[in-house]
């Protein structure tokens, strides 16, 4: 195929240069001349120069025409699903707009290492500041994201955060949204999409992707209800609001879903794993065909409602439920109601076995239906309980961050929520001035809360004070007497002897710093040369920051990388057999680099292709002495 259009291009040209010898070129049709000038071989800087050289070709390459229209396209292959088909549009200036975002953006995250290379960056509101189209910049982050992916790294780990943060705000907006319609035209599954996607803005999760395969989980059960009842009326139900009054028909849907989801496609409650947090992600749970009785609750309902059978969430403690009323609507009677067990496959239960699941009694109260603004909060708060139970790493803080804007956006009065949001930004020390809007909104609230927002407040003044004047980050150079007795440097990748683990160092003491308490906590004092050692900040693969003892510590046999979240925010490249440091990092520790391309040749220069060889080593030797 590529042949045939290669030759047809050619037998094309060969044509237009042959008319050409009898013709000038701008006496050529517009059609003509707009197809020559789309040539593949043709950039933007060929056409701004074929179209100053005279009116005419001037005329034929105007903004709306198909010759901006075909570079815009090749260039941005992405945008093009934000443009109607045959849409009339000023692709040059489009061009133009699209190419100077492309140039700011680039330059904005290029710039945040040096500003934040210390601390964490929490806001970008120099990206929004741009006023720029938000496709536009997605587009160039994605871009710079989707480039050699051994490379850049510090410029992808900050474009990385840019991306997630204008993402979320997307979300957040469009929860608002959602939030501010009236009650009974929210629906549950687009709630927890919302949810799903602010915890995940990275992942591609869509409404309308998550909402075909309930369409087509949906048709596998009409299969099923065609089998046991052909003139079924669910059959015919192509509008969700459409609901069959016969609880025989119900009966039999019900049936039929529980045949499809946990027989057919053998969907289960986690019960192995629980507490991981995909079990609360719906696109996870529709990919892994498990979950918590919540998300798996949001699922079975959605099902019900496609095939004609209204059920109702319930706020069951412990375990999340549906009820399905057996009797006219508008019965609050408790006993009129079956409860269904999601998680329990689809198991039908009465309002005394449901008290069997959490072994003891409760009031009438917790039988009631729940609005879907109640079930969204319930799957928050399983999520921030998921993220309180962390093991404090970069992962569990995350998590514990974003489920506290959701449940805050979705609450944003809950004192007890708004006090763990500005201890925990206080904890990481970040974003100080957002912690003073947070104090100051909870003594609006509750005035009796004053003992921790004081505290609270005058530390975070302090911390403001400090930042106004900054201390200049000590260097150190391995030339010191006093570190002469570290033998390894930043970029190496290492082995923990005992925990096996693999990582990458980052920093270094020539003593260990840390607190006594942790000192005897790590047993330390074991260690054959105990605190008085040189330690060594790592990344670890599992995603833990450690702190590691010299003697416990041995050069990889085999480099490799090291999936860390924070990889980028320290090292620009992954060099097969070392990484190296970023100009921020080099600037900490100026004479690393140079040792770390020592060590590694004498270590690794005997390996097999993969490997640094001689050249490569002084090459690289040259550039780190010269730049």
């Amino acid at each position: 195929m590529a042949t045939s259009v290669a030759r047809a291009e050619q037998l094309s040209l060969n044509g237009i240069i042959h008319e050409s010898q009898t013709k000038k070129l701008t006496d050529l049709p517009t059609e003509l001349l707009e197809h020559i000038l789309c040539f593949p071989v043709l950039k933007h800087v060929d056409v701004c120069n074929v179209s100053c050289c005279c009116k005419r070709l001037h005329d034929v390459c105007h903004g709306r025409g198909k010759v901006w229209e075909h570079q815009y396209k090749i260039r941005w292959p992405r945008l093009q699903r934000f443009y109607r088909q045959n849409e009339s549009c000023d692709w040059l200036r489009e061009y133009i707009t699209r190419h100077r975002v492309g140039i700011q953006i680039r330059r904005t995250v290029e710039s945040i290492s040096k500003r934040f290379f210390t601390e964490v960056v929490n806001s970008f509101a120099e990206i929004e500041s741009l006023g720029m189209p938000e496709h536009f910049c997605e587009d160039e982050l994605l871009f710079i994201l989707n480039s050699d992916k051994r490379k850049s790294l510090t410029l992808k780990y900050y474009a990385k955060k840019i991306l997630y943060f204008l993402r979320q705000q997307n979300i957040l907006r469009s929860l608002k949204t959602f939030l501010g319609q009236p009650a009974e035209q929210q629906l549950a599954l687009e709630g927890a999409v919302l949810v799903d996607q602010y915890c995940n803005p990275l992942a591609d999760v869509t409404l309308e992707s998550i909402s075909q395969q309930m369409d087509d989980v949906a048709e596998k059960a009409k299969k099923m209800l065609r089998i046991k009842n052909p003139s079924h009326p669910s059959l015919r139900v192509t509008n969700s609001d459409v609901m069959t009054e016969d609880f025989e028909l119900q009966r039999q849907v019900l049936w039929a879903l529980n045949a499809v989801l946990y027989e057919q496609l053998q969907y289960k409650g986690n019960e192995c794993d629980y507490y991981n947090p995909l079990n609360s992600y719906i696109h996870q749970v529709l990919l892994r065909r498990t979950g918590i009785p919540i998300s798996l609750s949001v699922l079975y309902m959605t099902l019900a409602r496609k095939l004609g059978v209204q059920l109702e969430p319930v706020n069951f403690p412990n375990h999340f439920l549906l009820r399905w009323c057996q009797r006219p609507r508008g019965s609050e009677d408790i006993y009129d109601f079956v409860y269904i067990d999601a998680f329990g496959k689809g198991k039908q239960l009465t309002a005394k076995e449901c008290e069997y699941l959490i072994g003891h009694q409760v009031t009438a109260d917790y039988y009631s239906a729940i609005s879907t603004t109640e079930v969204l909060l319930r799957m928050v708060g399983n999520l921030l309980n998921i993220g309180k139970r962390g093991e404090g790493n970069e992962k569990s803080y995350q998590l514990l961050r974003d489920s506290l804007d959701l449940y805050l956006t979705i609450n944003p009065d809950n004192v007890q929520y708004l006090l763990l949001q500005a201890r925990l930004y206080f904890h990481l020390g970040i974003w100080p001035e957002k912690v003073l809007d947070i104090l100051q909104h909870i003594q609006a609230l509750d005035p009796s809360q004053h003992g921790a927002v004081g505290y609270l407040v005058q530390h975070t003044l302090e911390h403001i004070q400090h930042k106004k004047h900054p201390i200049t980050p000590e260097v150190k150079r391995r030339s010191a007497p006093e570190h002469l007795e570290v033998q390894y440097s930043v970029g190496l990748i290492m082995k923990h002897k005992r925990s096996g683990y693999n990582c990458v160092i980052y920093g270094w003491d020539p003593k260990c710093t840390m607190s006594q308490e942790w000192i005897n906590t790590m047993r330390v004092h074991q260690l054959s040369s105990g605190a008085n050692q040189p330690f060594y900040n790592v990344l670890v693969q599992d995603g833990t920051c450690r702190y590691a003892a010299q003697e416990n510590l041995e050069p990889h046999s085999a480099p490799l990388e090291i999936g860390h979240p924070e990889v980028g925010r320290y090292f620009s490249e992954f060099a097969e057999t070392h990484y190296v440091a970023n100009e921020e990092l080099q600037t900490r520790y100026p004479e690393d680099m140079r040792e770390t391309l020592g060590t590694v040749q004498e270590l690794y220069h005997r390996m097999t292709p993969g490997s640094v060889s001689r050249n490569e080593f002084n090459v690289q030797f040259v550039c780190f002495v010269f730049k």
